[in-house]
């Protein structure tokens, strides 16, 4: 508890709430801008923490973090172009209702249940991790090498698309993390003979090449592109109590979906948006009004995708495994320096581990202050055109990666994985698992060579461990539940193909 409070202390300090301060805010700028991401933003600002101090550096990443998944709800509202994946849902009735004369009313909703479904999430977030963190101690190489396994596995079956695509994507980036020096036998291997591969592709020119450099691509093929604009005022934006008491149930119910959606690796905010609306939907004794500009329908998609960040940073700092793409890239900070992911977190490095737990409580009341009061403002900059965008982004990106180690190879790595992560993307193929998989590789690979090591290469040995053996199940359970239902969506449609003659013939 003292380490708890202790990082509220810190927090509270000028620079770090400063810093706190200013993550949000570009956040939720970045977020409403269609074609920017808080992911191409959190991978572009990785080279600027690399000499502040890690509590500082992961608070201004989770602020953007907040921020950014907040900011999509402005364009999603306005434009019906979500500026974030996470903001999809809100398009169905945030954008009919500003349609309707009430551009304020929607924003407010949006943001006040934004707010409300972090501080849900945040409940679960400090509740849940530090014992999570205990028991994640007990584990053995085993328990880590198939927990990973899982998360690979859960990301590449339930990642948006065909399941084979996201298993090419996920070993695609487990196999560009394997050049270099052999953790295990000290030597180099699929290097080629390239001395610059000695230290293997290094993770901040892969995260900017997949994230910044695709989109800057894919945006420069819709350079001339402008949006319709849209006048909007502070009317309505201010949420009384007794709309919050109206959806209260509504706003508790999608929070803890979001939380526990997020909770699963690598799945996002994007898809508990869609479990939450779908749920509300169904359970709505009104069902016809959503999509047409529906209230309840932005409370369950709101509240869901921002509690979602709360429920994905809880494995990401009890157990070192990312819930979200984001949370892989603040896997790699953490990494850049130089502190153990997972449960030891708390034991060597207290102050990080509940530096994430308080950043992100406060970055939720900043994120509803500065988006109650500044949105007007801040919806302007949707207005912007492309090409200033896109070529500061572009020279930020060549900067940020050469500084990286001072080389040029690292640059040439950033545009190749940039027309990798583009190729992928054109393909219909997720880039989500491709960089999980690139961050997860070396660790799963460095469990398995202990856990083989002890058992004296007997991989049979993993069965004699129970968690272990939970955690392949749900492995194998991830792969056969998507083949399942292809088949039985096969079989229907055969069905429904054999009974069209019949009804012909009825016709007849």
């Amino acid at each position: 508890m003292a380490d708890f409070f202790a990082a509220f202390s810190n927090l509270f300090q000028i620079w770090p709430l400063t810093l706190l301060a200013i993550g949000v805010s570009l956040g939720i700028v970045v977020g409403a801008i269609p074609g920017l991401t808080a992911t191409m933003l959190i991978a572009l600002t990785l080279p600027l923490t690399f000499y502040m101090e890690s509590v500082n550096a992961i608070t201004l990443l989770v602020g953007m973090y907040v921020g950014g998944i907040s900011g999509g709800l402005i364009t999603a509202t306005l434009l019906r172009m979500p500026g974030t994946p996470a903001s999809i849902m809100t398009t169905f009735d945030g954008f009919p209702l500003a349609r309707k004369g009430q551009p304020g009313r929607a924003l407010g909703v949006g943001i006040t249940s934004s707010f409300i479904g972090g501080l849900i999430s945040w409940c679960f977030l400090a509740g849940l991790s530090p014992p999570l963190a205990k028991l994640a101690l007990r584990f053995g190489p085993w328990e880590y090498f198939t927990m990973v396994l899982m998360a690979l596995v859960m990301l590449a079956s339930l990642a948006q698309g065909s399941m084979i695509k996201g298993l090419i994507s996920g070993c695609l980036g487990m196999l560009f993390a394997m050049p270099g020096m052999d953790p295990s036998l000290g030597q180099m291997r699929l290097t080629f003979g390239f001395h610059d591969l000695d230290a293997g592709l290094k993770l901040l020119p892969v995260l900017i090449g997949a994230f910044a450099i695709s989109q800057i691509i894919k945006d420069a093929v819709e350079i001339d592109w402008r949006p319709k604009m849209m006048s909007v005022s502070r009317r309505g934006i201010i949420v009384g109590f007794q709309d919050v008491k109206r959806h209260g149930i509504n706003m508790l119910r999608s929070g803890c979906i979001g939380t526990w959606i997020g909770l699963l690796p690598g799945i996002g905010a994007n898809i508990a948006a869609m479990m939450a609306y779908t749920t509300t939907k169904n359970l709505s004794k009104e069902p016809q009004k959503f999509g047409t500009g529906h209230e309840p329908g932005i409370v369950s998609a709101e509240t869901a995708n921002n509690s979602s960040i709360g429920g994905a940073m809880i494995p990401l700092i009890t157990m070192g495994i990312p819930g979200s793409v984001v949370d892989a890239i603040l896997l790699g900070a953490l990494i850049i320096h130089n502190l153990q992911p997972g449960p030891l977190l708390f034991t060597t490095n207290p102050e990080v581990a509940y530096g994430f737990i308080s950043s992100y409580l406060i970055a939720n009341f900043i994120m509803f202050g500065l988006m109650l009061f500044a949105v007007v403002h801040i919806a302007k900059v949707m207005y912007i055109p492309k090409s200033y965008l896109l070529s500061a982004v572009l020279v930020f990106c060549v900067i940020g990666t050469f500084a990286l180690g001072n080389r040029f190879f690292d640059v040439w790595v950033m545009l190749a994985f940039g027309l990798i992560g583009f190729g992928l993307e054109y393909c219909k193929v997720p880039l989500g698992p491709f960089v999980i998989g690139f961050v997860l590789s070396p660790i799963a690979e460095e469990h398995l060579r202990s856990a083989l090591m002890m058992a004296e290469g007997n991989f049979l040995d993993v069965f004699n461990r129970p968690v272990a053996v939970v955690f392949l199940a749900v492995s194998a359970l991830s792969l056969l539940w998507p083949l399942y239902q292809e088949r039985l969506a096969r079989r229907q449609r055969e069905a429904l193909a054999a009974a069209e003659p019949l009804c012909q013939n009825d016709s007849i």
